[in-house]
């Protein structure tokens, strides 16, 4: 039987003390919870029996300057039905998040492109290099002040 939010949250709150909020996030209702404690929760949540996320829909990220990007994992149950979205506000100048590619095989290729496009590091990622990129490249595309190498930034 699919939880709703607030019981997911409530189980989260009594594992993890730690400030753990609830933001409406594009219509949808997202957790947001410290950089510090994203691999433990994201552990909990899946190896929780009545939890149970055992399917990783996708990771995403948001540019928002001058100085956050705002990291956004998508957790399904697909025994019991609930959904849940993991909001971790990062420091644009430093990104970095624990890999969850341990726990979920398609975290690769998501942690990759979020790489590659945001310049996020996740740590412990087994092959963290670029994705849709050349090596080669400088910069990440999908940062709000990305300006490509061939444009000429036009006067002000």
């Amino acid at each position: 039987m699919a939880l709703k939010l607030e019981q997911i949250r409530d189980r989260l709150r009594a594992r993890f003390p730690e400030h753990i909020i609830v933001e409406d996030l594009n219509n949808m209702a997202a957790l947001v919870i410290p950089q510090e404690i994203y691999h433990d929760v994201v552990w909990f949540l899946k190896s929780d029996e009545e939890l149970d996320f055992d399917y990783l829909e996708f990771e995403t990220c948001a540019d928002h300057p001058p100085d956050l990007l705002a990291f956004v994992c998508y957790l399904r149950s697909l025994g019991h039905g609930h959904r849940i979205a993991l909001k971790i506000n990062l420091d644009r100048n430093q990104p970095s998040l624990p890999s969850l590619a341990d726990l979920y095989a398609n975290a690769d290729w998501n942690e990759r492109e979020i790489f590659d496009l945001f310049g996020v590091i996740f740590h412990n990622h087994p092959d963290l290099r670029r994705l849709m990129m050349p090596e080669d490249w400088t910069g990440h595309p999908l940062r709000k002040d990305y300006l490509h190498p061939n444009v000429v930034k036009r006067p002000d």
